[in-house]
């Protein structure tokens, strides 16, 4: 019989050592915060739970190894091995590492006593990485455990969209939308966005809008907080365009010839689903780039240059107090966190930053990082505004400003807004490329953008979706950039322009700027 092993320290003790540990991640002194609960961990080495968040931060700062580390003593201490099997999945899952994370659920439906749940989340990994045989035999198993369980009815109607067999995906949506218990609620805000794209590829576009309107309805009474914070967010990108002008971002890109060595450097930017994953996954598939999608890593270096400012400090303040010292540490910090990130050394490939979310941050990247190059994905404002509505996203800070079309077209209008007003005012050099033209003849695209990037033309690029089925795609797109050139989703709009009409003013400024009248 195995022997638990008694703290060394008391509970009281312990609780305010994972408090310092907090206050020290709140700061950004991650290492003083991994120190202090290693020490906790070593104090109290039966407590599996102190191992898993351990884990889960070594995982967010990008030390995969340690992360794994962290997980496996948990899993040996843990009473129940199969519940910290599927808590070290979810710890991978949340910080992006799907191949850990399929590792662990994989061992955890292994377990005798697996549940349900457990088959569920090792078939929606396994739908990710495009093993769709894998995941429906996992919903069997879920289903044949409980066969009530509403993520897995979810999960086998998106299976069957898939497949194409859009009937099949209705009738099996139609139940779980009828539920009413308040464990399913999430369930069912996902299930009616899995409907409306079902009765989207119907061409029942009028129930489709119905449906996501639904789910959006659903989430909106939680959503106060996130909106009012939105509002702000947006105040401070207005301020930003009024104020960091050309001068000032001249003297920011000027300046960066004391920041060595030069790195190269691009960030992919533009609003989400106006191609940004195509365009990365074109360049990736270049054996001289290396891409990083949608990570962090730069919010991160902004909040740490903001540390010591007050709390609504303009953005063009927080960038000119920025010392040299702090510049260069921002700088490095940034590029580790990258190497950490990949696993293997960027080198001299030219590394793209492929994030739609930074494009609120393009000032902050000309002054830290002021070699970069600007790659800034377009499409149709219209087509962009509703296919973004129709995203399955989680409630957060960012998506409550979704939950309505009229919120949609307004952060459209602050996102791209700060993209046109930085444009015509900074020196880094800027290519806009259309989705419409890649999708129309994506030869002369790749070249102009690998011309730009400076970067020699190589055939590879236009099998990018033979390149993206050997990887992983971390983006919500992960499915379509593993096929064939689609143009079905341009004019996509124009079946639902009866309900985009009340808002399509707001989108005019940049339908005719960016060519699309």
């Amino acid at each position: 019989m195995k022997l638990k092993r008694q703290p060394q320290a008391s509970q009281g003790s312990l609780s305010r050592m994972f408090q310092a540990a907090q206050e020290s991640w709140n700061r950004h002194d991650y290492q003083q915060s991994f120190d202090i609960m290693e020490r906790a961990s070593r104090l109290d080495p039966a407590n599996h739970r102190v191992l898993l968040d351990l884990g889960s931060a070594y995982g967010i700062r990008y030390d995969y190894a340690a992360a794994e580390r962290c997980f496996e003593r948990a899993i040996r201490v843990a009473p129940h091995k199969s519940d910290a099997l599927v808590m070290a999945g979810t710890y991978c899952r949340n910080f992006n590492r799907y191949e850990l994370a399929r590792h662990y659920f994989e061992r955890a439906a292994e377990q005798k006593d697996a549940s349900a749940d457990t088959f569920v989340k090792l078939a929606e990994i396994y739908e990710r990485f495009r093993r769709l045989e894998d995941a429906a035999a996992m919903i069997d198993r879920a289903l044949k455990l409980d066969g009530t369980c509403a993520l897995a009815l979810l999960v086998r109607a998106r299976l069957a969209r898939l497949a194409g067999r859009g009937e099949d995906a209705e009738r099996l949506l139609r139940p779980l939308l009828a539920l009413t218990d308040q464990n399913s609620w999430s369930t069912r805000i996902r299930g009616w966005y899995e409907l409306g794209a079902v009765l989207d590829l119907q061409g029942r576009y009028d129930d489709a809008m119905a449906a996501f309107i639904t789910a959006k309805e659903m989430l909106r009474p939680n959503a106060a907080h996130y909106i009012a914070s939105q509002q702000s967010i947006h105040a401070h990108l207005q301020e930003a365009a009024a104020n960091i002008s050309g001068e000032v971002l001249r003297r920011w890109f000027e300046f960066g010839g004391t920041l060595q060595p030069p790195r190269r450097l691009a960030l992919l930017c533009g609003h989400p689903r106006s191609g940004t994953t195509l365009l990365e996954q074109v360049l990736d598939s270049h054996p001289d780039v290396i891409s990083a999608e949608e990570t962090p890593i730069f919010f991160e270096t902004y909040l740490a240059l903001k540390l010591g400012a007050r709390e609504n400090a303009s953005m063009l303040s927080v960038l000119e107090s920025a010392s040299p010292a702090g510049l260069r540490q921002a700088r490095e910090n940034y590029f580790h966190c990258m190497q950490m990130f990949h696993g293997n050394p960027i080198a001299n490939r030219l590394l793209i930053d492929k994030n739609p979310s930074l494009t609120t941050l393009v000032p902050a990247f000309l002054r830290v990082l002021p070699e970069t190059k600007f790659l800034v994905a377009l499409r149709d404002p219209r087509d962009v505004c509703l296919s973004f509505f129709m995203q399955p996203l989680p409630l957060n800070l960012t998506s409550a400003s979704y939950l309505t079309l009229e919120g949609t077209f307004d952060e459209y209008a602050s996102l791209m807004g700060i993209w046109r007003a930085m444009a015509s005012r900074m020196p880094n050099p800027q290519l806009e490329v259309r989705y419409e033209e890649m999708v129309g003849d994506l030869e002369p695209v790749a070249r102009r953008v690998l011309e730009f990037l400076g970067v020699p033309w190589n055939e590879c690029v236009l099998r990018f979706n033979e390149h993206a089925r050997q990887k992983l795609v971390r983006s919500p797109t992960y499915a379509d950039v593993t096929k064939p050139i689609f143009k079905g989703a341009i004019g996509r709009w124009r079946n639902y322009q009866k309900h985009l009409e009340p808002w399509l003013e707001k989108l005019k400024p940049f339908v005719k700027a960016f060519g699309y009248e």
